[in-house]
């Protein structure tokens, strides 16, 4: 099939497209050409801006496309910009929505896709959740041809994954790890979570391309292995040869100091959730999860230590570690 991916250099989205490579689908990459690190090889560029639509719409006017995926939708005006340009454009368009969408505080800590969309700390999630209601009026008014994705937590070669880490730099929780400074972990370490690697994410994800069943439908993808939050840091120190030094803090608490992780602490990662695949499953026969986050993380910072030049520290985000442990204490 021909595809579209717009982004898909992203965390998640350059698993999928080595996925997509393999599989023998005929992969275009609308980017603007700045991150070409994880492009893999028989990709085809497409050099353009998504967020200027005349651009866009001139790059691709001789293009038709089984399935279009952008990647770097976030908000309903991105969403609205996408049905414009690809209405009569695609057979089907996969909205990537996210699973922080579900339902905070859950009233079931086991999840499925008919889990109420609802989030009243995160606006992120707030966004997503407006863009799947947008979507599917226009599925339902017009049969725009969408399928709903929504990722949990997923990880790669160039992400540390963890309740608290620096997104731009995510080498600084190894190496608060490896100076023996005290880890914040939320909670008292033992609410429920899942890793799921982006291969393993990838291969449910492309299962879904050119599946008429799926239009119209949501779906979440994840690993089935169940962890809980000091299972995780302890699996990252491990990786990096060390032994955490955990200091457990309540979510409140931590907000109450650092505001700005209100969305993803209370707005995701301070439940306990479990996440149920059966319907991923029966779309996607044969879709398993097969990546433990012990091994997949050993991956990650291996990874990290042949590219040294990625091993850099977020100061700010270390001190802000400091600062919330001293209020702690004191």
């Amino acid at each position: 099939m021909k595809v579209l991916f717009i982004g898909g250099t992203g965390i998640i989205s350059e698993g999928v497209s080595r996925r997509a490579i393999e599989d023998g689908h005929e992969l275009y990459i609308l980017n603007r050409g700045t991150r070409t690190q994880f492009i893999p090889k028989g990709a085809k560029i497409i050099t353009s801006d998504i967020r200027n639509i005349d651009s866009c719409v001139k790059a691709l006017e001789n293009f038709h496309f089984d399935v279009v995926v952008n990647w770097i939708t976030f908000t309903p005006e991105h969403l609205k910009a996408d049905i414009e340009i690809f209405t009569n454009k695609t057979e089907q368009y996969i909205l990537i929505s996210s699973a922080s969408a579900y339902q905070k505080p859950p009233s079931n800590y086991i999840i499925t896709e008919s889990t109420p969309l609802e989030n009243p700390f995160w606006q992120y999630s707030r966004d997503k959740i407006e863009c799947e209601k947008i979507v599917l009026n226009e599925y339902n008014r017009t049969g725009f041809p969408v399928t709903i994705v929504r990722p949990s937590f997923t990880y790669g070669l160039s992400m540390i994954p963890a309740a608290l880490n620096s997104w731009e730099h995510p080498w600084s929780l190894v190496d608060r790890m490896k100076n023996g400074k005290e880890i914040i972990v939320h909670g008292d370490g033992t609410s429920l979570w899942t890793m799921t690697h982006n291969e393993d994410f990838a291969k449910g994800f492309v299962g879904l391309f050119g599946n008429k069943k799926s239009i119209g439908e949501a779906f979440h993808i994840t690993s089935d292995e169940v962890l809980t939050w000091d299972e995780i840091y302890k699996a990252i120190g491990r990786a990096a040869g060390v032994e955490p030094n955990l200091i457990h803090i309540t979510s409140d608490f931590i907000v109450s100091k650092a505001p700005e992780l209100t969305g993803a602490l209370l707005g995701d990662k301070t439940y306990s959730i479990v996440m149920d695949n059966s319907k991923i499953k029966s779309f996607v026969p044969g879709f398993k999860a097969v990546i433990p986050f012990a091994e997949g993380i050993k991956k990650t910072v291996e990874y990290y230590l042949k590219h040294p030049e990625l091993c850099t520290v977020d100061n700010e985000w270390d001190n802000l570690m400091d600062k919330i442990i001293a209020a702690y204490k004191n």
